[in-house]
């Protein structure tokens, strides 16, 4: 009886969880074209898709460069926390097969 809702609640967390991913990695890449110099920032359209990208990553990115501090310039927080949202949902969706 339960098991359709599972299913459809698996489904909407590994969505949330790729889409999230998704952004992750789109703030890395524009975070590289601005150090680069190709990305204009003073073209509204591309700061506020900056802003945007830094709203939804910096949170979660801050949290782990308190643990973790870049590294000779190198940030691994982007790393972490697609390991951590990868292994997240390997978790959820163990338990979940489990429960159905």
């Amino acid at each position: 009886m339960l098991a359709p809702l599972i299913v459809t609640l698996l489904w909407l967390f590994n969505t949330l969880v790729e889409l999230y991913i998704f952004v992750v990695i789109a703030a890395v890449v524009v975070s590289w074209l601005v150090a680069f110099g190709v990305l204009n920032t003073y073209n509204p359209l591309a700061r506020s898709v900056i802003r945007m990208l830094d709203a939804l990553t910096e949170p979660v990115f801050r949290r782990i460069r308190r643990i973790i501090p870049p590294l000779g310039g190198l940030d691994l927080s982007p790393l972490i926390v697609i390991i951590a949202l990868q292994a997240l949902r390997m978790l959820v969706n163990g338990y979940a097969g489990m429960a159905v």
